[in-house]
């Protein structure tokens, strides 16, 4: 993976409160939660039926009339 860089913030008694990271990290770790997340929408989806792109498209125009509405 990668090495996360912290700094702790720590209340009057010395407990940790929260944490403090650069905004690399912070950036990486936000991509493998998209991506993550992304994997687990198409598993999830794999078995659904797909559509052509013309059906696709009717279907899209169908919601942008129904947004328009």
């Amino acid at each position: 993976m990668f090495d996360v860089k912290k700094k702790f913030i720590v209340d009057e008694e010395n407990n940790k409160v929260a944490v403090q990271i650069d905004i690399e990290t912070f950036t990486q770790i936000e991509e493998v939660l998209e991506n993550y997340g992304l994997a687990k929408l198409i598993s999830e989806n794999s078995d659904e039926e797909t559509l052509s792109v013309k059906e696709a498209k009717i279907f899209y125009n169908s919601l942008n009339n129904k947004n328009e509405s």
